[in-house]
């Protein structure tokens, strides 16, 4: 329980906003209306606005059950045209003689209609895609015309490189990222396998195709994915290799074959120092080669854009931390110390400068800003079906001859209800702790009855509460850690709808820190501390690192639980990796998915422009080798053996076997209406 001691203002949306840290994350996007209600305003410069609770209704009204993916199409509109807006600005401000093109990675959501959606933003932009594995090269080759960048990075087997060699030939803009030498000697062979244009000369070396390069830097990034660059890193050429490579082009005459250069620092890139150290090298790289005669025409400085996520920047590097997932510095991996302008300012400015030094021409940058672009569009959206309230356990009766264990329980809580000061409130919890284990001791050896337990059990939790009400009243900082513990052990147990592992998996993996909310009454103070837990079988299936202006965050402060009203939460900013990451954990499958457009001609501001159903139990189970056609004969014939052996009557047994067929169409998930 959250206790308030001093009378306080009456409670208003901005209070939760705040109390969420929500302009830490929301990009402007997200807010609190006068309902108290979670709102999106999804067109930058509009004051359209939308409940996303009446989001969330109208899409169960359509068929959709929980947990349920909320998508904001023109969210993704808005921040790819912020990216591209943001760069042409700087480069005008700059005098940068050359353009910026932005690359989408669609590893970071492939959904088809996500990609959609970013290559009808990108239009005007000249936005290009990226690819990483056989699959995504065949989804992307089919959406890309002759004027669409892209690029091709990851392992590339023989019939990868064919396909993108095929693609040249149709004058598709597709360019091999050249990552291992191997893959170059290997595009070389193919590239000779295929015929000569007729006009050929015989004695001409064979051409080569179109390629980029990715290089091993010796600059690293910061962060969690520092491990990406510098010379340790998984992919890349060595600049031994790239000279290498730059020979075998110009004795094919080709040296203009080589259109990119490309480094990669990780996917959120937690400061500028790195990127700017990163951009200076390859810089000089680029403009070595230019004045070589390798007309070099793209520049790719990869992903990396970071994300807030709602942490504070603590200014660490490197991986440590200690705790559940590292505590500080994960919460700072959520975050980072720069904005858009900052981190275009810092590509442009640096190219700029040393390709004015250096007297060659600029060229054409790309980034790779998946995340940036995806992130904040997507809002997982769970209900909380159960609490679990340690600090609120049944009433026990006092037995009637205590033991001097439940005597000494007792003082405990006359203490407890009459000193003040630190000191006195940790000398009353440390007795109610000693007391707590040495009953565990005597029951476990049979010295004391159960009846005895449960009232000490009891007595100690409310023990923990009002000392736990008195150190908050003090306001000690920093809080003892006694006080830390009390909080830890007084958090609610707030059982929801969804599985982590599924949904949210880069926060079980790697701790990363998501915004998560009530999407109502947030016209009320919530008073309960809550930590949210899913319905795995794992003790990790939790939420435990929160996004919160409270100095504690492995807990949520949240609202009492109504059984007989639905308390929805939403996790923000889940647009990027978490579905294609997600864990078939429990055989708990992909949700559903509600994909929504800002429109001020329609109810509520939005239509519902597609809804997708989450996965049946039959598909999923069909996913693990689980026939469902053996499955319901297997059942029928065990039915049919327990009629016949009279163990149920027939028409009973028919309805079990029905049911039984029924619900291998229900999604994976609860039934939440009918808990």
């Amino acid at each position: 329980m959250i206790d308030n001691i001093a009378p306080k203002k009456p409670w208003t949306p901005a209070d939760a906003e705040e109390l969420y840290a929500m302009k830490s994350w929301n990009a402007g996007f997200f807010g609190v209306n006068d309902k108290g209600h979670a709102a999106v305003r999804p067109i930058p410069g509009s004051d359209l606005e939308i409940d996303i609770t009446e989001v969330v209704e109208a899409a169960i009204k359509e068929g959709c059950t929980f947990p349920l993916i909320v998508r904001f199409q023109d969210i993704i509109s808005a921040r790819v045209r912020r990216l591209n807006q943001t760069f042409r600005e700087t480069i005008a401000e700059a005098g940068y003689a050359g353009e910026y093109r932005t690359i989408y990675p669609i590893k970071v959501n492939q959904l088809h209609e996500v990609v959609a959606e970013v290559m009808d933003a990108g239009k005007e932009f000249k936005l290009g895609l990226e690819c990483g594995s056989r699959a995504e090269l065949m989804a992307t080759l089919a959406l890309i015309g002759d004027d669409i960048l892209m690029l091709c990075n990851g392992v590339k087997d023989h019939s990868m490189l064919t396909l993108m060699l095929n693609a040249q030939q149709l004058g598709q803009q597709v360019l091999p990222v050249i990552e291992k030498f191997s893959e170059f000697e290997q595009l070389m062979v193919l590239a000779d396998q295929r015929e000569q244009p007729r006009d050929t000369p015989v004695e001409s070396p064979r051409k080569a195709p179109r390629m980029g390069v990715r290089l091993k830097l010796s600059s690293r990034g910061s962060g969690r994915w520092f491990e990406s660059g510098g010379s340790g890193s998984k992919f890349g050429l060595t600049v031994p290799e790239l000279v290498q490579l730059v020979h075998e082009l110009e004795k094919r005459s080709s040296p203009d074959s080589l259109e990119l250069l490309h480094f990669h620092l990780g996917s959120q890139i937690a400061d500028t120092q790195a990127l700017r150290s990163a951009v200076r090298e390859i810089a000089q790289f680029y403009a070595d080669l230019h004045l070589r005669g390798v007309k070099v025409q793209y520049l790719d400085v990869g992903g990396g854009l970071g994300v807030n996520y709602g942490g504070n920047y603590s200014g660490a590097h490197g991986p440590g931390g200690s705790g559940s997932h590292g505590g500080e510095y994960e919460e700072m991996e959520s975050t980072i110390n720069y904005g858009l302008r900052e981190y275009a300012n810092v590509i442009v400015y640096t190219v700029k400068e040393i390709c004015e030094q250096r007297g060659v021409p600029m060229p054409t940058l790309l980034s790779e800003s998946g995340r940036a672009i995806t992130a904040h569009h997507s809002i997982l959206v769970v209900p909380v079906i159960g609490v679990h309230q340690p600090d609120n356990p049944p009433k026990c009766a006092a037995p009637a001859d205590p033991a001097p264990v439940v005597l000494r329980m007792e003082a405990a809580l006359k203490e407890a209800k009459a000193v003040r000061s630190r000191g006195l409130l940790m000398e009353v919890i440390h007795d109610a702790q000693d007391a707590r284990m040495e009953a565990g001791q005597l029951s476990r050896l049979g010295y004391l009855d159960m009846e005895s337990l449960a009232y000490v059990e009891s007595q100690y939790w409310n023990i923990c509460r009002k000392v736990l009400r008195k150190f908050t009243a003090l306001h000690l900082n920093p809080a003892p850690a006694e006080q830390i513990e009390l909080e830890t052990q007084l958090t609610d147990l707030y059982l929801c709808d969804f599985s982590v592992f599924q949904s949210i998996l880069d926060h079980w993996a790697i701790g990363q820190v998501f915004p998560v909310m009530p999407l109502d009454r947030l016209d009320e103070e919530p008073t309960r501390r809550g930590q949210v837990v899913d319905l795995t079988c794992d003790s990790d299936g939790k939420i435990d690192q929160y996004v919160s202006s409270h100095a504690n965050k492995s807990w949520l402060p949240l609202h009492e639980y109504q059984h007989d009203k639905p308390y929805y939460l939403g996790v923000f900013l889940v647009g990027a990796y978490q579905e294609i990451l997600g864990d078939a954990h429990n055989l708990l499958g992909p949700v559903g998915e509600a994909h929504i457009y800002a429109s001020a001609d329609e109810p509520g501001n939005f239509w519902i422009e597609e809804t997708i159903k989450a996965i049946s139990i039959k598909d999923m189970l069909s996913q693990v080798q689980y026939v469902p056609s053996d499955l319901d004969r297997r059942m029928t014939e065990l039915i049919r053996r327990k009629i016949e052996t009279g163990v149920v009557k027939p028409a009973e047994g028919m309805r079990i076997l029905n049911n039984y067929t029924k619900r291998l169409e229900d999604s994976t998930y609860c039934d939440t209406d009918k808990i």
